[in-house]
């Protein structure tokens, strides 16, 4: 059984993670290296991606698409159940890898490519929540 108030939930902080970084994020590289303002936009990052995870977790199990061997199998059976996209569970692999790199390679930052990730994907955070709405309206059309 879906846990829908659970994924709203996330869903929401997520969209809270969103507008915090909408606030936070420079229109310049140059402002983007102090670093406190890169620090901060990293976190929000790495949680907005945790968040989103999460909500696919929650999903396959509501769902009952199966155990997944890891994380990158959520997307696949969510993918395979009609859940997402093809190409939204292509963008939350990607995702993924950013998160890893964020949380366990921080030597190995590319500062430029994590700014350009905030300036031209945070919209696939959007379709990712468009997408699991659509999802949980065919899911369950009537949750009263």
């Amino acid at each position: 059984m879906l846990d829908r108030e659970r994924i709203l939930a996330k869903l929401d902080a997520l969209d809270g993670y969103l507008r915090e970084l909408e606030q936070i994020v420079p229109t310049t590289f140059d402002g983007y290296r102090r670093i406190e303002t890169k620090r901060a936009c990293e976190r929000l990052l790495q949680i907005s991606i945790e968040s989103t995870i999460d909500v696919c977790g929650r999903l396959v199990i509501g769902l009952r698409l199966g155990l997944p061997a890891e994380e990158t199998d959520l997307f696949a059976k969510l993918q395979q159940a009609g859940v997402v996209s093809a190409e939204m569970a292509a963008i939350l692999g990607r995702m993924k890898g950013l998160r890893n790199i964020l949380v366990h390679e921080y030597g190995q930052v590319n500062d430029r490519v994590v700014y350009e990730v905030f300036r031209e994907n945070l919209g696939d955070f959007v379709r990712f929540r468009q997408e699991v709405t659509k999802a949980l309206a065919r899911a369950d059309p009537d949750p009263t």
